[in-house]
């Protein structure tokens, strides 16, 4: 993924994002945290840029690209959750078949004579 840096002279207070692409953690809940994070961060940058002074046209142009960075951590997180839903399923058909009185089983068993 990119990294958008703007001039500091055409956007005071304006933060820059940058994240990369391998993620710093394994677990898929910890990558989805983090792109959580980031699109808050980015929705409160549209929010200063909104409240702040300057050129419309310049501000429109940031506000655009904070869009599309959010967008796209927006795609990022439903693929992840995607993924998480595939695993969680992928656990829940390998567990081993559960065994009781509802589950036939070579203990619970019953002859029946007729």
């Amino acid at each position: 993924m990119t990294a958008i840096s703007l001039p500091s002279s055409s956007a005071p207070g304006l933060q820059t994002t940058t994240s990369s692409a391998t993620p710093q953690g394994n677990d898929i809940s910890s990558q989805m945290t983090r792109i959580t994070q980031q699109i808050t961060k980015l929705t409160q940058q549209l929010k200063t840029i909104a409240d702040g002074s300057g050129d419309a046209e310049e501000k429109q142009k940031q506000a655009e690209m904070i869009q599309e960075q959010i967008t796209m951590l927006e795609a990022q997180l439903a693929q992840l959750q995607r993924q998480q839903a595939e695993k969680e399923q992928a656990q829940q058909t390998s567990a081993p078949p559960t065994t009781g009185v509802n589950h036939p089983s070579d203990d619970h068993q019953i002859d029946i004579y007729v």
